[in-house]
């Protein structure tokens, strides 16, 4: 992890920094707040840090700190147990905790995945063009991975038998190097994550073949941003604070992902740019600034929608009590949709 690891009290999460001067001359303390990605500094991350660079969270008085994150599962936990106030993660993931964890009432404040990015990945070379393909093969699947815990919806949609689908367990790191080897036909993830990892082990664009699940039946939303229940009782206007800086983020980063990638650059030298460029254009074009989003504003969920989506996930979990769509995604922060809107 990166940055200072903070201990579980929420008194320990926020705490009143230094002291600046407002536009008026006054001293302001600025709120401390620990955020949690789900996973490393990549392009996709850009909206927290131009946020960062461009003051938008200091203007709200609020001293962000972002730190990466185990995966866009596991971090539901830390906040859960006030580690971070506030992080970044699979809402999916956080509708099965709740049903597990029903003393720990966690929500989602902020949407960002409007599509989620779980994708079954391929090669050219081996022939899998749709869904049903994969049956007779071999499918690499970290078993914490968001988009495997997804399969069984998946299957199910499209009408394949999973009793000719090899499981293969693989850990995240080598996940792709496999796929390039050809050690497994196809392999589970992030569709932006594997995708350009896959470029990176030498594998040509034309040869890769992305099959993203919400273009293949499943109505599930993506990750989202989620808060401490006790931090959001005791901090309210902290929360609608952060939450307004970061939609302001993410409109600069629609508007010009050229620069705000600089943003993420700065924090991860040694990534390569060209690679996380691209990665940022294409979540943004296929889960964030979705026709939806363009439509209604960013942040928020259609209710109905998200309520189907807990239905799909009983396809794939067992629910002891299953939660409504307001257990796990609450508006009430949410500034106007009209300032929510991104450039088109």
């Amino acid at each position: 992890m990166r940055g200072i690891r903070i201990g579980a009290a929420l008194t320990a999460v926020v705490t009143l920094g230094v002291m600046t001067l407002a536009s008026g001359g006054t001293a302001v303390a600025e709120t401390a707040v620990k955020f949690a990605l789900d996973w490393k500094f990549e392009g996709p991350s850009a909206p927290y840090f131009v946020a960062i660079d461009k003051g938008y969270y200091k203007a709200e008085g609020l001293d962000v700190t972002v730190d990466t994150g185990p995966g866009s599962v596991a971090g539901i936990g830390r906040v859960a147990a006030g580690t971070y106030p506030l992080g970044f993660f699979d809402i999916n993931s956080l509708v099965k905790f709740r049903d597990q964890n029903p003393d720990k009432a966690v929500k989602a404040v902020l949407m960002v995945y409007d599509r989620p990015p779980f994708a079954i990945v391929t090669t050219a070379k081996t022939g899998i063009t749709k869904p049903k393909d994969l049956e007779g093969r071999i499918l690499g699947a970290p078993a914490p991975d968001g988009a495997y815990a997804q399969w069984k919806a998946f299957v199910k949609e499209n009408g394949i038998d999973a009793s000719k689908v090899t499981i293969e367990n693989v850990g995240f790191p080598v996940r792709e190097p496999m796929l390039a080897s050809g050690q497994v036909d196809a392999i589970t993830g992030f569709s932006f994550s594997s995708y350009f990892n896959l470029q990176l082990k030498g594998v040509a664009p034309a040869d890769i073949k992305v099959m993203l699940m919400a273009d293949y039946g499943l109505v599930l939303y993506g990750n989202a941003v989620m808060v401490n229940p006790e931090f959001a009782a005791a901090n309210p206007e902290v929360v609608a604070k952060f939450v307004r800086a970061t939609i302001k983020g993410v409109q600069d980063t629609v508007k010009d992902p050229e620069t705000a990638i600089d943003s993420v650059m700065k924090r991860n030298e040694t990534a390569d740019r060209a690679i996380e460029l691209a990665r940022l254009k294409m979540a943004l074009k296929d889960n964030i600034a979705t026709p939806w989003v363009l439509a209604n504003g960013f942040g928020g969920v259609d209710p109905a929608r998200l309520a189907a989506s807990i239905d799909q996930i009983a396809v794939t979990y067992d629910f002891k009590a299953r939660p409504k769509a307001e257990d796990v995604f609450t508006s009430e922060y949410l500034p106007p949709a009209g300032e929510r809107m991104l450039a088109k």
